[in-house]
């Protein structure tokens, strides 16, 4: 797994396909938080990443190791569950 301490505020998360799918708030634990922004239908919360899916950090990007149609399939609510079309 990549060393997520390269990981940093406001970097650029792409697939694994270059599609760009958000943007890092910050690391927490083993996880990453993507902005509030960058959580579609769910805009009013966090949305986050397993670090297991980082393949690599480069320059400013966060790659991931899914294509980006595949990869927002694999994001998670703040408890670690899938999320859901329902905001909370």
């Amino acid at each position: 797994m990549t060393d997520l301490n390269q990981i940093k505020e406001h970097m650029k998360i792409i697939g694994a396909d270059g599609v760009h799918i958000g943007t890092v708030d910050k690391v927490e634990g083993d996880r990453i938080k993507m902005t509030k922004a960058d959580s579609g239908s769910h805009a009013d919360h966090h949305h986050y990443f397993s670090g297991g899916l980082v393949a690599a950090v480069e320059g400013n990007q966060v790659r991931l190791s899914a294509a980006g149609s595949a990869a927002v399939m694999l994001e998670e609510e703040e408890g670690g569950e899938a999320l859901s079309d329902k905001s909370s």
